[in-house]
């Protein structure tokens, strides 16, 4: 074997300049890569104004609020918005999410009432 590098006899070749193979392994502690684009780079997005919301979908067509008055009840309440006063569960279940006994309105609350029902 010869002290010169060959290229074809890989047990020559050595890392170290002017060296030869020694049997150690090559030392790549000092290797250092970086990569670049070439291409330009590009603007971030800027999302410091969506706003966003969320609506039902479920329709509610001629449905009105109504705020309860002292000495009201969902009877008196249907009454005066269907005209009968045995209607009061259309407001108490249109209302589930925030009455549990119907018996229980308090002064201040704003109910939904809903659409009165079609006559066919």
């Amino acid at each position: 074997m010869s002290n010169r590098q060959n290229p074809n006899d890989p047990d020559s070749l050595s890392l170290k300049p002017g060296g030869t193979a020694s049997g150690n392994k090559p030392d790549f502690s000092n290797v250092k890569s970086s990569v670049r684009s070439t291409e330009a780079e590009a603007a971030k997005p800027d999302f410091s104004n969506v706003q966003s919301s969320v609506r039902s979908t479920e329709a509610t067509v001629g449905e009105t609020g109504y705020t309860v008055q002292e000495g009201d009840t969902l009877s008196h309440i249907a009454k005066a918005h269907y005209g009968k006063a045995s209607q009061w569960r259309r407001i108490f279940d249109a209302n589930r999410d925030q009455l549990d006994d119907p018996d229980r309105i308090k002064p201040g609350q704003v109910l939904k009432i809903p659409a009165a029902p079609s006559e066919n």
